[in-house]
């Protein structure tokens, strides 16, 4: 056992501080990046924000409204092959801005193989919890040697040297995050983590110093969060709870006596979500995710244009011309209090995300 004395931070241990700034309205920054892979090779261009592979928000309506603003969306591992192909033939265009998701079982692997046949998918999203084991990384390079041309993210891990393994073994984008989720209760469970702020630091500063990427995945509660993850480091983020509760996720809404609007997202670990999808809680785990209704929030449309919005403000804060450009003008000032919350109580809780 040792201990390591190395404080290390969260989203809410920080604020940017600002900068002299020539630009004159948040109109004239551009959130849109360009990458190159370091495996695959392949080139990509859009707005770097991906709805999460929950079943809640990594839906096929999901992705036709996110395309719509060049964001991407990493769907759901348990979508039907049948639902794939329908998807495919009605909105051929949108495919290009969807990750397929898989897990690192053999079913799993051939699952992926039939979705790539009937789908063209040219991105995949290697998930699992714990990206630190030998199976782990044994799938990626098995993944990696049948596709060389797709672009390929898979996590998720927390440390710089986990991310070199992952990037060398054929990795283009690696996902960052252990039991940040707002529906995540790995650190309750198993006392395992890292801070998400200094997870992607360190993480990102590993993965550029290797030519590779990676994906904030977890721990964003407000647009101003997806600002410090950006300027962190971060490449893409991915966001779950912040896109929940829309028309576009899984679910009916479900009506409470007082009126109140709702809709049920549970964490893919959660026992809610292994009992819909296996059946049962196997013995040997334990579930290390919660279940809650989130209030109904009408069109994720509302939710993204304040992501964005927010961040294009953060830029001009900084005098960011481009979302390139923010982290290398961003400082970090430690704070112990963020907000002033003296009237949150009473505010009428009008925010879409």
């Amino acid at each position: 056992m040792r201990i390591e004395n190395d404080i290390k931070l969260d989203f809410k241990d920080v604020l940017i501080r600002p900068k002299r700034s020539v630009l004159s309205s948040r109109s004239e920054v551009s959130l849109e990046r360009e990458f190159r892979f370091k495996n695959s090779g392949a080139t990509w261009k859009g707005v770097p924000i991906i709805a999460a592979n929950m079943d809640h928000t990594g839906t096929f309506n999901m992705a036709k409204s996110l395309s719509e603003h060049h964001l991407l969306t990493a769907l759901d591992k348990f979508i039907e092959l049948k639902e794939w192909q329908q998807f495919a033939e009605t909105y051929p265009n949108i495919i290009s801005s969807c990750f397929v998701s898989t897990g690192i079982t053999e079913n799993e692997f051939k699952k992926v193989q039939e979705i790539i046949k009937i789908a063209n998918v040219s991105m995949i999203c290697l998930d699992v919890a714990n990206g630190y084991t030998e199976r782990f990384v044994d799938f990626l390079k098995q993944l990696r040697d049948a596709y060389p041309q797709l672009i390929i993210m898979a996590g998720n891990v927390v440390t710089g040297e986990m991310v070199e393994e992952l990037i060398l073994s054929g990795a283009d984008i690696v996902k960052i995050g252990i039991g940040p989720g707002s529906v995540c209760t790995t650190r309750e469970k198993t006392g395992v983590g890292y801070p998400q702020l200094s997870a992607i630091i360190e993480c990102a500063d590993a993965g550029h110093g290797l030519g590779g990427h990676v994906c904030a995945d977890g721990g964003c509660t407000s647009p101003g969060d997806v600002a410090k993850a950006f300027a962190a480091g971060a490449d893409f983020i991915m966001l779950g709870g912040m896109l929940s509760g829309h028309d576009e996720c899984l679910g009916d809404i479900i009506e409470k006596d007082d009126g109140q609007r709702f809709k049920r997202f549970y964490g893919m670990s959660s026992t809610e979500a292994m009992e819909k999808h296996h059946g049962t809680v196997a013995e040997y785990r334990a579930s290390e995710g919660r279940s809650v209704n989130v209030p109904y929030r009408g069109p994720v449309k509302n939710a993204v244009l304040d992501i964005l919005g927010g961040l294009r403000s953060t830029c001009t804060y900084v005098g960011a011309h481009r979302l390139k450009e923010l982290s290398k003008r961003t400082t970090f000032i430690r704070v112990t209090k963020q907000l002033n919350e003296v009237f949150a109580t009473y505010a009428n809780n009008n925010t879409n995300y």
